[in-house]
């Protein structure tokens, strides 16, 4: 072969790959432009619009020379850079989006179950065997009776029913012997555990029915300002799960004045209950165990606003959101040993980990002021998380942070919007003004429960000042006050 057909041979070679090349970096881009204008990333001054010429230009000008047959070495390294290039910001976008997206996956319902359950040594094993359970038909009728439907069709059993005050109450008459099988909702479980810390090693479940509560959509905000409720659930299991809410915060995000307010309502302060709480009376925590919507209701019509989205985090999520910022400064304003790890807390600033963190947000009963001192615990945590996030070392490994939250926290609002903070903060940069503030009130011991009728639990009876207060600091920074 003679030294010219060599050259030829090679040159087609060349332009053949080179072909390749463009297809698939035009493959690449359109993928990449595609999620970067679905989702509006990198909207600041154009700089999306910036990318876009900058990557058909680069498919033009190779188009242009593999036509012409010119420079075909220089087209071949311009192209795989490019297709590195744009490879690489393929996986992070896309990732990003997956994330986000995954964050919303069960934002739109919460899970729960319902069981019949006996004693743990009884000899019955099997619904078929029963012909009546003890349950609060007064209080949770609905999820009763979609049990007992279920037994119906599936196991050809029609069980009646006998009335019980709660599901705390059916439990002791299954413990004293007064019943032979009761219902249980997973839900109220927590309750039981408050008097009965091993009630689940006394029972077991024979028949166990798997439930969903559908949840609202966000009423998405039109401007730079919105409330976020923030819901700290006291258990460690899946984030969808139908949970008492032990944190309660109003988050009032106004990004133009960069100012935001966090404003807690103690979970004993005594409220109506909206949704399956009937409006009445109880402790605010009780309200997430109708779902995180009741919650929601619970806290619009209390202050009488609008709460946008909302966001859920278990003590699981909590940890990892910590260990991920690298721990977080708060100020400590009195001495105390957390019964959670036994950690001591000296006054004046202390660096957390998470399971300081964790210790640190608990506990309560070594406090002068108890669930009230917690509260504002909770908020100088949340700060701080807030401050870290909203820095540009947080910005940047923002994938990070989200990718490790993804199986913990559960949150309505859309990835959109995720993206236009992030393209806000990046654009305006500095920090955030954070303003915490918590609903005051008196502790009561003889305020009755709707949840728990025949208990005597600890309530905070709220103070209607303090509360009009709030609500007038709430509007004041929606408004840009």
């Amino acid at each position: 072969m003679s030294r010219h057909s060599k050259e030829r041979k090679t040159s087609k070679f060349q332009q053949s790959i080179n072909i390749i090349l463009l297809f698939v970096y035009i493959v690449l881009a359109c993928f990449l432009l595609f999620l970067i204008f679905r989702y509006h990333i990198l909207a600041i001054s154009y700089a999306n619009v910036l990318i876009a010429i900058v990557m058909i230009l680069l498919a033009l000008i190779a188009l242009f020379l593999i036509l012409k047959r010119k420079a075909k070495i220089f087209t071949m390294i311009l192209l795989l850079v490019s297709v590195f290039v744009s490879s690489l910001s393929l996986i992070g976008v896309h990732q990003f989006v997956s994330l986000a997206n995954q964050l919303n996956a069960t934002s739109n319902y919460s899970s729960y179950s319902i069981s019949v359950a006996v004693l743990a040594d009884s000899e019955i094993g099997n619904v078929s065997e029963l012909s009546s359970v003890t349950a609060p038909t007064k209080t949770d009728a609905e999820n009763i009776k979609k049990l007992l439907d279920d037994i119906k069709t599936s196991q050809s059993k029609d069980l009646t029913v006998e009335e019980s005050a709660s599901y705390l109450a059916a439990y002791k008459s299954l413990l004293a012997g007064e019943t032979k099988a009761i219902v249980l909702n997973s839900v109220f479980e927590n309750l039981i555990e408050q008097e009965y810390p091993d009630h689940a090693k006394k029972i077991k479940k024979i028949y166990t029915k798997e439930l969903t509560k559908t949840v609202e959509a966000p009423k998405v905000s039109q401007n730079k300002a919105f409330n976020i409720y923030i819901s700290g659930i006291d258990t460690y299991g899946p984030i969808s799960s139908v949970s008492r809410s032990d944190v309660n915060i109003i988050m009032t995000v106004n990004q133009e004045t960069k100012k935001i307010l966090l404003t807690t309502t103690p979970r004993d302060a005594y409220v109506p209950i909206a949704d399956g709480g009937n409006n009445q009376n109880d402790k605010l925590t009780h309200a997430g165990i109708y779902g995180v919507d009741a919650s929601i209701h619970t806290l619009e019509n209390l202050y009488g606003i609008d709460l946008n989205y909302y966001v859920r985090l278990n003590f699981t999520s909590f940890l990892k959101l910590i260990d991920l910022l690298g721990g977080v400064d708060v100020y400590n304003d009195q001495d105390f040993t957390s019964l959670h790890g036994n950690y001591h807390f000296p006054v004046g600033n202390v660096h957390l980990n998470s399971e300081q963190a964790l210790g640190f947000v608990r506990e309560r009963y070594s406090l002068t002021n108890g669930d009230g001192d917690r509260g504002r615990n909770q908020q100088k945590v949340i700060a701080a998380i807030i401050q870290k996030l909203t820095s540009t070392e947080a910005l940047k490994n923002f994938d990070g942070i989200v990718q490790g939250l993804q199986d913990s926290v559960q949150t309505n609002m859309p990835p959109e919007t995720m993206v236009s903070l992030v393209n806000d903060q990046l654009a305006s940069g500095g920090k955030y003004t954070v303003i915490t503030r918590d609903l005051k009130g008196t502790g009561r011991m003889d305020l009755p429960s709707y949840a728990m009728p025949d208990s005597n639990l600890y309530m905070l009876e709220v103070d209607p000042n303090s509360l009009e207060t709030l609500k007038t600091e709430i509007k004041d920074i929606m408004e840009g006050k």
